[in-house]
């Protein structure tokens, strides 16, 4: 099972940077995205509110590992990697960063051009409000009734967010639990439970 941090930073909202450069001007914006399918609808709205612009050049970087960029038209290495190190000289994690140009009639050159991409993806970010995210797994506990206020109590103490209840022969909770606090929940509902409680969990997470 892969590794992932138990707390990531990103972004809150959206931001917007601009920025001129040899009579060229560059829009840069910042999303808080959580899949590669938010951050693609961000981007087509863009080139669909942006739509005479140069080029829509960006990069994303999502907490599960995706990681995409793209210089749409310039110069190979110029835009969407710089973009990326913007970010990742952030280190922040579920955001889009999005830099519109408009040419300007005047040529920068590769090292003014990369150096202009990157600046304006850095401005962006340095503006834009940030937070942190707490890693939770999945997990699923079943047990009978006449320990529901075991269950209920250690929820209540790790901070466990449940998504779903289930009542049949026995209760099952459907729960998100920190990650940083797994091994200790579980080993201390068993103990309390008497191995009465079982706990399942997943290999997805998510970051809240």
């Amino acid at each position: 099972m892969k590794q992932y941090p138990n707390h990531i930073t990103t972004i809150l909202g959206k931001n917007e940077f601009r920025l001129k450069e040899k009579s060229s001007l560059f829009i840069s914006q910042a999303f808080h995205v959580e899949s590669a399918d938010t951050a693609n609808k961000i981007l087509k709205e863009t080139k669909r509110n942006f739509f005479d612009a140069s080029h829509n050049c960006y990069a994303y970087k999502l907490s599960d590992g995706i990681i995409k960029y793209s210089d749409d038209g310039e110069m190979n290495g110029t835009a969407g990697i710089r973009i990326l190190n913007a970010i990742n000289h952030e280190n922040l994690f579920n955001l889009i960063v999005i830099v519109t140009r408009y040419f300007g009639g005047t040529k920068l050159g590769v090292g003014l051009l990369g150096k202009t991409y990157y600046n304006s993806a850095i401005q962006v970010l340095k503006f834009t409000k940030r937070y942190q995210q707490q890693l939770y797994l999945r997990a699923a506990m079943y047990f009978d009734f006449e320990h529901s206020k075991i269950v209920h109590r250690m929820i209540s103490k790790y901070a466990v967010k449940t998504e779903k209840t289930e009542f049949t022969e026995s209760t099952k909770i459907f729960c998100l639990i920190p990650s940083a606090d797994i091994e200790k929940f579980i080993s201390e509902i068993t103990a309390h439970s008497h191995s009465k409680v079982k706990i399942s969990v997943s290999n997805t997470h998510v970051y809240l």
